[in-house]
């Protein structure tokens, strides 16, 4: 026995009754039920599923992702030298615990140091794969791409995170290949402390870096592209305690070559200006050839000492020349995560202030997603965090408009034997999934209202979702039984859902782009059935 369900919500709510009635009487004979859809006419919904659906919640919405480092193998490959098939099963495993604490969105580190954990005729392999520079995985596979498929089959995003100067990292012991920067472009690789660094002063490394960036976007379907808050180094001290001047002269020499000398900058002034004449051209460069993934920057969380008025620290102005808050400012970024490592209730570093004073700072609306620290949740040796601790910053971030997510550090921390901060994430935060927020600057089409009914299958009821666009990012479903409504949401590329029981009383499905716009509303009325 096949139940005929399909009764999508209009503007004016055809209901089941309606369309049997037409049918009844021979006026479907000559159009189909799909083009009394189209036309939308106008019918009043009957009072009881109107009053029904007056309790229908919003579809929840919020950026919930981790970082999955590659650098020194914090999180993944676990260690150099796994075979290929080693190293897809441990990041289906993280992939797995992501979605199972509902997240929606993965910040994979694919460039730590001008090195590449994706296949790039611009930088070598990187050694974090197999121990050793330039050397493919084994059996060959590109894992950017395969991160891509297994994110997105999972129904959550993938954003390629890079470092864009540092050259080599201190935890590097390969032989560095004769296809890396730091060979075929000594000039601009210099020696600061234990790492390599790529001098942004040179217009050509910028541009280089932005290259990259534009390769990958090019050739990957990723959702978005992210920077941390490496640019210029963090400063080192010498023996006597001093802090060492990053060794830029060759370039700053350059600069002072094509410019009067009664019009050079401040060199710190010229240094700020690198990074920003970095950022706007990647952000400029990416939204020329894309129209839907994502910049994104998490730079270090205070911009300047007393801002706000509390807030005392590290100058990131001043120390490592990022002026961040001109980056939000301009608009050169969709997404923002300044990195709120404090717990909240220290004074001087307030987790609230800052992340107040930044959205005060965001006049274009951008989306600002703190950084959060859950690794000092049982795995830093000193000042250990409670994981309420955590549970408290995500609803802190929830209270202040338009703050409308969060992106923690590492993965490792939820991947431990003691799970109390997965647990809680799951219980008390992310108990049910969200989707990510719109990017209406980016996109604002609105997709086309999706096709459904329901069949008997082997006895279950089984949804089948039909998408009317030509892609079909995600699935959002809400699920009425009796006076509760739950919230589901799943793969586009899935057809069909299978209902766990018969005490259903209202389906309501909307298809999601890829920029997270939902269609008008789907609805299924489960009372009102015909059989045959």
């Amino acid at each position: 026995m096949k139940q005929v369900l399909v009764t999508p919500h209009t503007q004016k709510k055809l209901t089941g009754l309606f369309i049997f009635g037409l049918l009844l009487t021979g006026l479907a004979s000559c159009t189909t039920i799909e083009q009394l859809f189209e036309e939308e006419p106008e019918v009043e919904e009957p009072r009881d599923l109107y009053e029904e659906l007056r309790t229908l919640p919003e579809i929840p919405r919020e950026f919930r992702a981790v970082w999955i480092a590659s650098v020194a193998n914090i999180d993944w490959p676990s260690e150099p030298g796994l075979s290929a098939g080693e190293q897809k099963s441990e990041l289906r495993s993280l992939f797995d615990k992501a979605a199972m604490l509902n997240m929606n969105a993965i910040i994979l580190q694919v460039r730590p140091a001008a090195d590449a954990l994706y296949k790039s005729d611009m930088e070598p392999w990187s050694e974090y794969l197999t121990g050793e520079m330039g050397k493919s995985p084994d059996p060959e596979y590109d894992p950017l791409e395969f991160a891509i498929e297994e994110a997105h089959r999972r129904g959550m995003e993938l954003h390629a995170w890079l470092n864009p100067f540092r050259a080599l990292h201190p935890s590097s012991d390969s032989l560095i290949t004769e296809d890396h920067v730091a060979k075929n472009h000594q000039d601009y690789v210099v020696e600061y402390g234990d790492q390599l660094w790529m001098d942004p002063g040179f217009e050509e490394v910028r541009q280089y870096n932005v290259d990259v960036a534009v390769d990958i976007l090019e050739r990957y379907d990723v959702d978005g592209i992210h920077l941390d808050d490496y640019f210029y180094p963090y400063r080192i001290q010498d023996d006597d305690g001093e802090d060492v001047d990053f060794p830029d002269s060759l370039s700053w020499k350059a600069k002072a070559d094509e410019v009067e000398n009664d019009s050079l900058p401040d060199r710190d002034e010229w240094r700020r200006q690198n990074v920003n004449d970095y950022i706007e051209n990647l952000y400029q460069s990416i939204r020329e050839r894309d129209d839907y993934a994502q910049v994104g920057i998490s730079p270090f969380g205070i911009w300047r000492p007393g801002y706000p008025e509390q807030i005392e620290g590290m100058d990131a102005y001043e120390d490592i020349y990022a002026d961040s808050r001109k980056w939000l400012n301009e608009g050169w970024v969709d997404y923002f995560t300044p990195q709120l490592y404090w717990p909240i209730d220290q004074n001087e570093q307030s987790y609230n202030a800052l992340l107040e004073w930044w959205n005060s700072e965001n006049p274009h609306g951008r989306h600002l997603w703190p950084g959060n620290f859950i690794s000092r949740v049982g795995l830093t040796p000193e000042n250990l965090w409670e994981a309420s601790e955590i549970i408290a910053q995500v609803r802190a971030t929830r209270d202040r408009h338009p703050s409308d997510g969060n992106i923690h550090f590492s993965m490792q921390a939820l991947t431990q034997d003691d799970d109390t901060l997965s647990r809680l994430l799951a219980e008390q935060v992310y108990s049910e999934p969200a989707l990510v927020p719109t990017t209406p600057w980016l996109d604002n089409q609105q997709p086309l209202r999706p096709r459904i009914s329901v069949d008997a299958y082997m006895g279950r009821n089984v949804l089948s979702l039909n998408a009317r666009d030509d892609h079909n990012w995600l699935w959002s479903i809400r699920i009425k039984r009796g006076d509760d409504w739950e919230y589901k949401t799943i793969p586009g590329w899935k057809q069909h859902y299978v209902l766990n029981d018969d005490e259903i009383d209202i389906i309501v499905v909307n298809a999601v782009s890829r920029t997270s716009q939902t269609s008008p509303n789907a609805v299924l009325d489960m009372n009102q059935k015909e059989t045959e």
